[in-house]
């Protein structure tokens, strides 16, 4: 007696193997990418920002007048679906933590996009420039600050400007989706730094 097996099936059981063994590369990475983090931890406690790649990156650097305020990473997903054709993005998912372990939530990442902190502040953000310094990874972005209503207190009130950087994985699958509106959710990491005003 044969036994059918449904093609779509096969493709989900070859998406998750792959999306594992895209994890297990991720937590490797990030492995090795412990000491850059300790080095962006001293960078915050001298208000500085992140060392960027020059000249590929020099575009994404913040505009004089704005100082560091918070520094954060995030662990999460790109969420893209299948138009017939290709990939689209959608929006990203993330929690956002204070360490470079992951071990102290501080706040999650989602459309808008948005940086909402466990304080209750909140930002928006539009995309200023980018640039891609590593292949296989979503790019480094200079995003500038939406005009937010109710400036008030907290962790990402008052902020102008947002660097991602130090980007792994998130970028759009390789492969074509099973059906239209088919969605990818891709593993991805990062380091989000925001700035303010000097005068505040």
């Amino acid at each position: 007696m044969k036994t059918h097996i449904h093609t779509t099936s096969v493709r989900r059981h070859s998406l998750a193997t792959k999306t594992n063994l895209t994890l297990s590369a991720l937590t490797l990475a990030l492995a090795f990418a412990s000491p850059a983090s300790a080095a962006a931890d001293s960078d915050l406690q001298r208000g500085r920002g992140p060392d960027l790649p020059l000249p590929v990156c020099e575009k994404i650097d913040v505009p004089a007048g704005n100082r560091l305020s918070s520094h954060v990473y995030a662990l999460g997903v790109q969420i893209y679906r299948w138009s017939g054709s290709n990939w689209v993005f959608i929006a990203p998912e993330a929690t956002l933590y204070s360490d470079p372990c992951y071990e102290t939530e501080v706040g999650i990442h989602y459309a808008g996009p948005t940086w909402e902190a466990n304080d209750g502040s909140a930002v928006k953000a539009t995309r200023r420039d980018d640039c891609t310094p590593y292949r296989g990874a979503i790019p480094w972005l200079l995003l500038e600050a939406t005009p937010n209503p109710s400036p008030g207190h907290g962790e990402f009130a008052r902020v102008t400007f947002i660097q991602r950087v130090n980007t792994i994985g998130g970028t759009a699958p390789a492969q074509a989706g099973a059906f239209v509106g088919d969605e990818a959710r891709v593993s991805y990491t990062t380091g989000y730094y925001f700035y303010r005003e000097e005068k505040d």
